[in-house]
């Protein structure tokens, strides 16, 4: 019986699969950053260590065999000044449309309106697929926010404020 191929690996319209357009993404912003990503120069090294991964997971990242974990996204983006936005498109986990270029989502936990984190309910579900379970708790993060801007919206317009 074949296994399915996973889907970082799938290829996209350009044929190029998301763990290769995201690697690509990150090369070019790592040496961008001043990371010198000539092999042995060190960049991949030092990348490694401020992002606070394995050497060889970076090299996977970058050769665009396998796509860093959800929680690694944020860091990546902090390192190589970029906004995780980009990230994530590249990675094929949100489209374009889906997160408007400019708008700075609140990603914090909805703790306090629900007794479970996003990450608590893919737990109760049992989904243990990384990109299932990135795809999940990006919707429900995503649906929070937009349910925050819609309560904003309609307290600034009933309370008459401008």
């Amino acid at each position: 019986m074949d296994t399915p191929p996973s889907p970082s690996r799938e290829p996209t319209p350009d044929g190029r699969s998301a763990a290769e357009r995201f690697g690509a993404l990150v090369r070019r912003l790592a040496a961008e950053a001043g990371y010198d990503m000539t092999p042995g120069a060190g960049g991949q090294v030092a990348l490694a260590n401020a992002i606070g991964m394995s050497r060889s997971a970076v090299g996977r990242m970058l050769n665009g065999v396998t796509l860093p974990m959800p929680n690694q996204f944020e860091k990546i983006a902090g390192v190589l000044d970029t906004d995780v936005r980009n990230l994530l498109v590249a990675a094929g986990v949100i489209s374009r449309d889906s997160w408007p270029e400019g708008v700075i989502p609140d990603v914090r936990s909805a703790s306090s309106q629900s007794p479970l984190s996003p990450e608590a309910y893919a737990d109760s579900w049992g989904i243990t697929d990384p990109v299932i379970r990135q795809t999940l708790v990006g919707s429900i993060e995503m649906a929070i926010r937009l349910q925050r801007a819609q309560h904003t919206e309609h307290t600034t317009a009933t309370s008459g404020a401008p």
